[in-house]
């Protein structure tokens, strides 16, 4: 089950703040000046054993009252459509302002949980100038400081009591879920109904025609899939803004429940920061992912192309760049069944076990060859590696002093295991443990 948290409220109020707190990332910019988040910015968090993603809602470009009035009123609707749980953000300093009461007329009307955080309560004395905040009719207060994290631990601790705890995967169908992901308008309904050589879904040249998930099963050419289209929608006279947020809170769901994710961008304009941020998504929730270079049809090309395209995307993706990409076209049917066969190998390889002496004769020569950079005059001696039972290959290293392995020598490990055992497209975590 999927948890989402939408931070939502007016500009300048710390929601990025906020984000960045919860999330433990610095990944959204913080600046005094309002609207100063464009792009959408979602994480990955945990509290009290419950995962869940955090979504900034974001603000918008310096206009007028009336315009941020409006925009407002737009992103609170989406979140209150797709979120499990709202985090209304209002400025304690600032006090109760117009736009603040017109939020929270928005919000009580949703069936969510609604929890009122009244951001910048730096120091308890500030803590009662928060209370005039009830009055915009909101009953989960909470006074916390996003900028030092004084109270986000209590709201916390209210918020994940609604969230549940995934169950086990035992006793369900364990067809493999293949998430069709990227940017409104790429080609994802299209590549679905290639597949199943029917229109399965709408397609149409308006951007975000698709309004739901859609799980459809593919079992055609020895392949066994559930495919989920992702692409998200408002209406045809929605801004890309709304689109591309909706499309977001559409992509956490499918991405969280997928095993592996096909990534599809658009040849024609490339590689952009929206497709990255679903690629850090894809990372940071551990699946399998393969990129495909929709409508490559429409470019104009030599024989060095397509290795000058590839190497443009590698050096957007890095460091993972150890990831399979094939250049398709939907509408003629350019390498649609040779994109399956690399997501079959990706899940495949997702799935392997290794051998504990395997794996142990393998890695631990060329640690003895290349050991972990002497520190404070100690040497680390790593003796024994193992492979964990998770849905994709996590690896422990016991040592004498796990302190003293830094993330370079981590990712040198791991470099080794994808030469060797072919982690293409595979996710892949290191942890160093105490022998």
């Amino acid at each position: 089950m999927s948890n989402i948290i939408a931070i939502v409220g007016r500009p300048n109020v710390g929601k990025s703040t906020l984000f960045n707190r919860l999330t433990g990332m610095r990944q959204a910019i913080v600046d005094s000046i309002s609207g100063v988040t464009r792009d959408r910015h979602y994480g990955k968090s945990d509290w009290n054993g419950k995962e869940f993603s955090v979504i900034d809602t974001g603000g918008y470009i310096v206009g007028s009252d009336d315009v941020f009035e409006a925009e407002i009123r737009k992103q609170v609707d989406l979140a209150m459509g797709e979120a499990d749980v709202i985090l209304f953000v209002a400025d304690a300093q600032e006090g109760v302002t117009p736009l603040d009461e017109e939020v929270a007329n928005i919000i009580r009307r949703s069936p969510k949980p609604v929890f009122m955080v009244v951001n910048k309560s730096d120091n308890p004395g500030q803590h009662g100038d928060a209370m005039e905040f009830y009055s915009l009719g909101i009953e989960n207060l909470f006074p916390v400081s996003a900028i030092n994290g004084s109270g986000t631990g209590e709201l916390l601790d209210a918020v994940v009591e609604h969230f549940q705890i995934p169950a086990e995967d035992e006793g369900e169908d364990q067809t493999p879920r293949i998430a069709v992901v990227g940017r409104p308008n790429v080609g994802k309904s299209s590549f679905i109904n290639a597949l199943l050589g029917k229109d399965r879904n709408i397609v149409t040249n308006i951007a975000g025609t698709t309004r739901d998930s859609i799980f459809t099963p593919y079992t055609s050419y020895g392949f066994n899939f559930m495919l989920v289209d992702t692409a998200g929608l408002r209406k045809k006279n929605k801004e890309m803004d709304d689109i591309e947020f909706y499309s977001v809170m559409r992509s956490v769901r499918a991405i969280e429940h997928a095993d592996v994710c096909l990534l599809i961008i658009d040849a024609e304009r490339g590689i952009e920061a929206q497709d990255l941020n679903i690629f850090q998504l894809i990372q940071r929730n551990n699946k399998g992912v393969v990129i495909a270079v929709n409508k490559w049809d429409l470019i104009a090309k030599d024989s060095k192309t397509h290795i000058e395209f590839e190497q443009r995307i590698l050096e957007r993706i890095a460091p993972f760049t150890d990831v399979p990409i094939v250049f398709t076209s939907v509408t003629q049917k350019q390498r649609i069944h040779k994109t399956l066969e690399i997501i079959n190998q990706v899940h495949q390889v997702m799935k392997q076990r290794i051998p504990t002496s395997e794996l142990n004769n393998y890695m631990l020569p060329i640690i003895e060859n290349t050991p972990p950079p002497a520190i404070k005059g100690k040497q680390v001696k790593i003796k024994y590696i193992t492979q964990l039972k998770k849905d994709y290959p996590v690896f422990v290293f016991f040592c004498n002093l796990p302190q003293y392995v830094k993330d370079p020598y981590k990712r040198f490990l791991e470099n080794k295991l994808r030469e060797r055992f072919h982690f293409t497209g595979v996710p892949v975590k290191i942890f160093i443990r105490k022998k």
